[in-house]
């Protein structure tokens, strides 16, 4: 799905690893948190509170989530991250894009 209809969205960016991931969040229509992203080259750790589910929506990455081992992914691939966990991700060429919906 491109297009998110009818979502509270926050206007400012969350910058990390000094601007090579950016993110905006948003509310969806349920009430659910979420947030729309690139990522730039490079390989980055993210530790979690609540569980995460990440669509990869443009690109490609290799993505570690806990010590499961490295898995590629693109357009159209997924992965849950449990609550108090942590992920790798790693972006070889151009960007990659995504949806991280919490809870």
């Amino acid at each position: 799905m491109m297009q998110l209809d009818n979502v509270s969205l926050n206007r400012k960016a969350n910058l990390y690893f000094d601007g090579k991931v950016v993110s905006h969040g948003f509310t969806l229509p349920n009430g659910q948190k979420a947030t729309l992203g690139v990522i730039f080259p490079g390989s980055f750790r993210f530790n979690v509170q609540a569980p995460e589910l990440m669509e990869i929506t443009a690109g490609q990455c290799r993505v570690n989530v806990g010590e499961a081992g490295w898995q590629d992914m693109a357009v159209g691939s997924a992965f849950n991250v449990p609550e108090n966990g942590f992920f790798d991700i790693e972006v070889v060429d151009g960007t990659a894009e995504y949806q991280c919906t919490f809870g």
